[in-house]
């Protein structure tokens, strides 16, 4: 993901696309931007679930998986990662998508979260679903 900026309120963002769901974390990358008719979730916590309308929006859509993507693996990643579980969905982490100012950190979450709450993909498996 390349920098960017925040929502003008300054908060973090999160898109629903439709079938698929994308934890849109932190940065704003336009090649990503939400369309007209997409909503977006303001976002204040590391999950994208927490304190926000995310799963009614995901219920509503008939979703039943969530690719997660974003620029804190060990933080706002993993927490969206083990709510999508929580909340009865099936997480999807394109490992391309996804990054983390610590390296080990990164490896190590990609790794606990492909065993115990997901699948840790590429992202061409991720374009194919």
């Amino acid at each position: 993901m390349s920098a960017g900026t925040r929502s003008p309120s300054g908060r973090m963002n999160a898109f629903s696309r439709g079938a698929l769901a994308c934890g849109f974390i932190g940065l704003r990358d336009d090649r990503i931007a939400a369309l007209p008719d997409e909503a977006i979730i303001n976002k204040n916590f590391a999950s994208s679930f927490f304190g926000t309308s995310f799963s009614s929006l995901l219920a509503s859509a008939g979703c039943d998986s969530v690719i997660v993507t974003g620029a804190s693996t060990s933080g706002c990643v993993r927490a969206t990662v083990v709510d999508c579980v929580q909340h009865g969905y099936r997480p999807i982490v394109p490992r391309e998508a996804v990054g983390d100012r610590n390296p080990a950190a990164h490896e190590a979450n990609l790794y606990d979260m492909d065993a115990k709450y997901g699948d840790v993909v590429s992202l061409a498996e991720t374009l194919e679903y």
